[in-house]
């Protein structure tokens, strides 16, 4: 059993410089858990919320420094706390490139979303910061874990804060949207569960040791029979694509980032959804090869629908948050997609380029959209317009992200897009042109629905809520310097890895190759001694890269 003397010797005995991811963990959990011990006075609150988020960044940034990008593929900064050893219960921690640019992602979004809600909580405020520092330290949980029982913990833990920041701050539905919400990721998670734990028994069954440490399962389910496979790859994926959401287990999220708020919404959309990918990256790909290549073909098929459906149902969307919210399913087909396009590493790394991208950008989206709420309380496109006459700032901003989610070349969104496209495009193993092109119908829908939006709400004679119209005139709607500052470091970050992706994707490259050999190993196996072997695939890939 776990002990204060098991954690110091575990702590002990790990890898030098191991104490920092442990560190990452606590700061933002002991630093919620203690605001609730402080006066409830609303500036002390946001401060102490604020300075918390800022030393994680902090920590996470010494962690990126100290990250070995010689050897990306390794758990790096590992170590472990032994839990229920009998049962070979742990908590193991470690980061390879993966995990270390989704931690970044967290880190960097969680002090810029405290920022933005200084003025947009006026009551709970205690609460709501608590549950926001929780809900950062289970996030990134789920990426530092290196056993599944960890991961687990953590992936569905947080479901709790998010519940609670729905319920409580959301909008006039909060209450339907958390129940949904709740409901729909906990019965996915439970399939994802069982199929997790049926690879730890058959491990056990093979070696007679209990152990949950996530290289062990990989050969442990590479070594099931093929039916047995299959039933692992689907209880995977329907948690974790209720998860990203995949179609057609998409319906929760637009309701639910409708109703919460705005930093509800950007967490959402810039970690939690990325939850769900990561677990089809770090589970579902390794663990199962055969059911990769036997089920890829639907899984794209269902992304390519969720692109174009989703698509189509921006189009007609009058409300702008719940515009954007239908973007992201629509957006995260395209990382989907490139995660099955498994004959080169060229789809799974645009794909996690991807998820990094939509974070930042999609976050920033929702964030404008929140601070238009807070000046007009409305969400309709036809209360407001043309509000580059009144509000140049936010407009520049507001067409600055929408073209970074267009995918705009020189911008962050373009160069995830590009690669799963092109990485779908050469699969001809799982996917193929087919998937390809009508994923690129997807890309050319996006830009109608969101510079069509953009259009109505920053270019056009000036249109505002009556109550607003003084205001509008007299040039005061526009953004202050903490929504400046709020949103600025988002712009660069788009900017600096739309012209400059080559660090990141080259860091992810190892690690992906890593992941995706097995199933490219069956696929050649399938394909036989006449078809294009994988070494020309590459061959091809780095021609294109």
């Amino acid at each position: 059993m776990f002990t204060a003397a098991s954690f110091t010797s575990a702590i002990a005995a790990a890898e030098s410089g191991s104490w920092l991811l442990p560190l990452l963990l606590l700061v933002p959990l002991l630093g919620g858990l203690s605001l609730a011990w402080l006066p409830p006075r609303r500036a002390l609150i946001q401060t102490w919320a604020l300075i918390y988020t800022l030393l994680t960044l902090a920590i996470a940034g010494i962690v990126a420094a100290t990250f070995d990008f010689g050897d990306p593929a390794a758990f790096q900064l590992a170590g472990v706390i032994p839990w229920v050893e009998a049962f070979g219960l742990s908590f193991r921690f470690g980061i390879d490139s993966i995990s270390l640019w989704l931690l970044l992602l967290t880190a960097f979004l969680m002090p810029l979303v405290v920022l933005g809600s200084f003025s947009a909580v006026e009551a709970r405020f205690k609460e709501f910061y608590l549950w926001l520092l929780v809900l950062e330290a289970a996030m990134l949980g789920v990426f530092l874990a290196t056993d599944v029982i960890f991961f687990y913990v953590c992936f569905e833990f947080t479901l709790i804060p998010l519940y609670f920041l729905i319920g409580i701050f959301g909008s006039a539905q909060r209450l339907k949207a958390a129940r949904v919400f709740f409901l729909y990721t906990f019965t996915g998670s439970m399939l994802t569960l069982a199929a997790i734990l049926y690879v730890a028994w058959f491990h056990a069954a093979q070696t007679g040791e209990w152990s949950f440490v996530i290289r062990d399962l990989y050969a442990a389910a590479q070594n099931l029979p093929e039916a047995a496979q299959q039933w692992v790859f689907l209880g995977l994926l329907v948690g974790f694509a209720v998860k990203v959401p995949l179609f057609p287990v998409h319906t929760w999220l637009p309701l639910a980032h409708t109703e919460a708020p705005t930093a509800g919404s950007v967490v959402l959309a810039g970690v939690l959804l990325k939850l769900g990918t990561y677990g089809l990256v770090r589970f579902a790909l390794p663990m199962a090869p055969e059911a990769v290549i036997a089920y890829a073909p639907l899984v794209g098929v269902l992304a390519v629908i969720g692109i174009l459906y989703t698509a189509l149902i921006c189009w007609v969307q009058r409300d702008i948050k719940k515009l954007i919210a239908y973007s992201s399913v629509s957006h995260l087909g395209f990382c989907v997609l490139g995660m099955f396009a498994i004959a080169d590493v060229i789809g799974p790394s645009g794909s996690v380029m991807y998820m990094v991208n939509h974070g930042l950008s999609t976050g920033a989206l929702f964030l404008c959209v929140g601070m238009i709420y807070e000046r007009f309380h409305t969400r309709e496109m036809r209360h407001f317009g043309g509000l580059g006459r009144a509000m140049p700032v936010w407009s520049f901003f507001m067409v600055f992200f929408v073209l970074a989610s267009v995918g705009l070349p020189g911008l962050n969104g373009f160069v995830g897009e590009f690669l799963t496209l092109l990485g779908a495009f050469v699969s001809g193993e799982t996917l193929g042109p087919s998937f390809a092109i009508a994923a690129g119908l997807g890309m050319i829908f996006a830009a109608i629905y969101l510079l069509t939006m953009v259009g109505k709400a920053v270019f056009g004679p000036l249109h505002v809520p009556e109550e607003c119209e003084r205001e509008a005139h007299a040039g005061t709607l526009d953004l202050n310097k903490r929504e400046v500052v709020t949103l600025a470091p988002l712009a660069v970050a788009c900017l600096v890895l739309g012209l400059y992706p080559s660090p990141v994707l080259k860091s992810l490259e190892p690690p992906l190759e890593r992941i995706v050999a097995p199933a490219q190993e069956v696929a050649e196996a399938e394909a036989g001694p006449g078809s294009q072997t994988h070494a020309a695939v590459e061959t091809e890939g780095a021609k294109a890269r």
